[in-house]
C-alpha cells in the first residue's frame, strides 16, 4: 500500500477489530473504533469491557482494519497500548472526535446525533487507549496478486494441469 492510499485507507469510518490476551494467553478479538493520528492510534472503551481490562493487566494488542470497495484493503497494527484516564489525562477531546468519525461520517446533517451520541459517552466510564504500532502490515487489494510463493505455486500447478 503506498503512503498516500494508506493515509486515505486511515481517514475511512471502518470498524476494526482489536486483538487482547486473555490471563491465559488465548487470543480475544472484538469490533472497536479507532483513530488514526501522528501519536499513535487511539481506541475508545469503558472500564467495565473485557477487552479493556485485558489491556490494563498486559498492553499487548493488534488492530486488524479491513475495508471493501471503493478502497479495498487491510492493515494491521501490532504493539502496545497505554491508557489514558480522567482526570489526568482529558479523554473528551479525542472521544469527540471518534464521535465525528463514526457518527458524524463527514456529513454537516450528522451533527445532531453527533452531539447526541458524544453527550452519551460523558456519561459512561470511559478511557482511552494509545496503540503504538511496532509492525504496521498494509495490503492495497485492489493491486495485490499474492505473495511470490503463492504466484509461483500457481504457475507450477497451471503447468502440471497443462501437461
Amino acid at each position: 500500500m503506498t503512503p498516500e492510499t494508506l493515509a486515505e485507507f486511515l481517514q475511512l469510518p471502518t470498524v476494526g477489530v482489536i486483538a487482547t490476551l486473555r490471563r491465559d494467553g488465548a487470543p480475544y478479538t472484538v469490533p472497536v473504533w479507532w483513530l488514526h493520528r501522528d501519536d499513535g492510534i487511539w481506541i475508545t472503551g469503558t472500564y467495565n469491557r473485557v477487552w479493556c481490562k485485558h489491556l490494563l493487566r498486559d498492553p499487548r494488542a493488534s488492530l486488524c482494519i479491513e475495508s471493501g470497495p471503493p478502497l479495498t484493503g487491510h492493515v494491521e497494527f501490532d504493539g502496545t497500548v497505554t491508557p489514558f484516564e480522567l482526570p489526568g489525562f482529558d479523554i473528551w477531546p479525542i472521544s469527540r472526535l471518534l464521535a465525528e468519525k463514526y457518527v458524524g461520517r463527514g456529513d454537516p446533517a450528522n451533527a445532531a446525533a453527533v452531539d447526541a451520541f458524544f453527550a452519551n459517552m460523558q456519561t459512561e466510564p470511559r478511557l482511552l487507549f494509545r496503540l503504538e504500532p511496532r509492525v504496521t502490515r498494509a495490503i492495497d487489494m485492489r493491486v495485490y496478486r499474492g505473495k511470490r510463493a503463492d504466484r509461483e505455486f500457481q504457475q507450477r500447478r497451471a503447468a502440471d494441469l497443462s501437461t
